[in-house]
């Protein structure tokens, strides 16, 4: 597997680019921020060209799990077909003469392109700051928490961050606890991202 992010913590996956993926969120009219999204972006799919894709599929191919698998040609076509294309090799030539300069990664975290073991550091209003462990799996340790309500060894399930978003725990375990669900920075959003 090829590293590419910072310090050698993200993986490169078989997914589609941030370019195509902005396209597909442009066409349903939805950023494709989270994993629910993709099960909006496949009723879309299928009731502007009658043609069904799993939302797990599209989950699969803007990275949201770790799966390498080759989609289906029929897939892709329908894709570009939904984006306006004829094929998806037309689409693809499209996309590589674009002039797209998205940067995902300096404001997006998603855990399924970390490798195990990388630290992520959050901030947001008024003073909180809280560092990650991530463990695999979308699992994040806290190994250090200030001002949060959260403590040294909670254990977070995160699909992702995104920077000017709360920061969204789908669970919180402390020791042999299961807490629930978790939102921080509700009204202001996380501040910073950094993968340390």
């Amino acid at each position: 597997m090829q590293n590419t992010g910072p310090n050698d913590c993200t993986g490169k996956e078989m997914k589609f680019t941030p370019y195509i993926i902005e396209l597909l969120g442009k066409e349903c009219g939805r950023e494709i921020r989270i994993p629910a999204d993709c099960e909006f972006l496949a009723l879309d799919i299928e009731s502007k060209t009658k043609t069904h894709i799993g939302s797990t599929t599209l989950k699969r191919l803007v990275g949201f799990t770790n799966d390498e698998r080759t989609p289906h040609a029929s897939t892709l076509n329908t894709i570009a077909g939904y984006l306006g294309h004829r094929s998806w090799e037309k689409l693809i030539d499209i996309a590589d003469k674009s002039n797209s300069a998205i940067d995902w990664h300096s404001h997006e975290v998603r855990s399924s392109e970390l490798e195990t073991g990388c630290k992520v550091e959050i901030t947001y209003l008024p003073d909180r700051k809280i560092t990650f462990r991530y463990n695999g799996e979308n699992n994040y340790t806290v190994i250090e928490s200030i001002n949060s309500k959260l403590q040294e060894g909670d254990i977070l399930e995160i699909t992702n961050l995104i920077l000017d978003h709360p920061m969204y725990a789908k669970s919180v375990r402390r020791g042999t606890e299961t807490i629930g669900e978790y939102t921080a920075g509700i009204i202001s959003g996380i501040s910073s991202i950094k993968i340390i």
